[in-house]
């Protein structure tokens, strides 16, 4: 067994399936709807949360805690282990800082890393690390991978439904209506671990092969990537389609996209995951 023990919070949208796999520990975030509490990506799948967000329901997230990352870290320090905390974006939650202040107050070997990316462009991130550890590499070597990644990951995405964009204050109410009146998608990117708008386009046809242009114009051709959807199986088949034809990648993985980058784009998200 490697001595490093790969921790990650649940914006990473890692599936169990992945973090079983390759021994990695995930903090989850909160999801609330209504009085009714759920830890994300463990008590909520996310075909449920998206039905409930059709049937109208309004979520609440909120930040992984102190304490859950101290009683994770004092489990594996405990248990003789190093500890690599590789976080989703700390500009847009206070995860990661919570994660620090639990590290300060933990006597062992802990180390963090902030991928300023969400999903799976955190989880990319979170993936290969846990392949390297398993290998063997040394904390540095991981580390200097991690950095090579944030600095050349790609992240590019769209909603299908721009109220939820319009709940978050990204943008207006009458942005929203005459938006979706007129079949506007728009097309985001996450740029310093922000979500920044960088076009868009009308009708979702054109979505799927602007997304696959923009990636193939960052990325080239050849690359490993991730596609990630909202509940959106169809759309993410014609996205896949587009992007083996387009892309010619060196594999694809399908993601979901979980409830707390979902409680803000809402069903029918699509995006893709690209190291250039």
């Amino acid at each position: 067994m490697n001595n490093l023990k790969i921790v990650c919070d649940s914006l990473s949208d890692i599936s169990k399936e992945l973090r079983d796999r390759y021994d990695i520990e995930m903090v989850p975030l909160t999801v609330r709807f209504d009085d009714k509490e759920y830890r994300d990506g463990i008590d909520l799948e996310p075909k449920e949360f998206y039905d409930m967000l059709r049937d109208g329901k309004l979520p609440q997230t909120s930040q992984a805690t102190y304490s859950q990352f101290k009683s994770v870290f004092d489990k594996f320090v405990n248990e003789g282990r190093e500890i690599l905390y590789i976080s989703g974006s700390s500009r847009a939650t206070g995860t990661y800082q919570s994660a620090i202040m639990a590290k300060n107050d933990t006597d062992g070997k802990i180390y963090t890393f902030d991928t300023m990316n969400f999903s799976y462009g955190c989880g990319m991130q979170v993936v290969k690390a846990a392949q390297m550890a398993r290998e063997g590499a040394s904390i540095d070597n991981i580390l200097n991978q991690l950095e090579y990644m944030k600095e050349n990951m790609y992240v590019v995405f769209s909603v299908d439904d721009l109220k939820y964009l319009q709940r978050g204050g990204r943008i207006s109410s009458s942005k929203a209506v005459i938006g979706n009146m007129l079949g506007i998608k728009p097309i985001l990117e996450v740029k310093d671990g922000l979500v920044i708008p960088v076009a868009q386009v009308r009708g979702k046809k054109h979505v799927f092969s602007k997304m696959v242009d923009m990636t193939n114009e960052y990325c080239g051709e050849g690359k490993e990537i991730a596609i990630g959807h909202g509940d959106c199986n169809q759309d993410m088949s014609k996205l896949k389609d587009l992007a083996t034809l387009e892309l010619n990648p060196n594999g694809i993985s399908i993601v979901d996209v979980g409830s707390c980058v979902g409680a803000h784009a809402g069903p029918g998200i699509l995006s893709i995951f690209c190291v250039r």
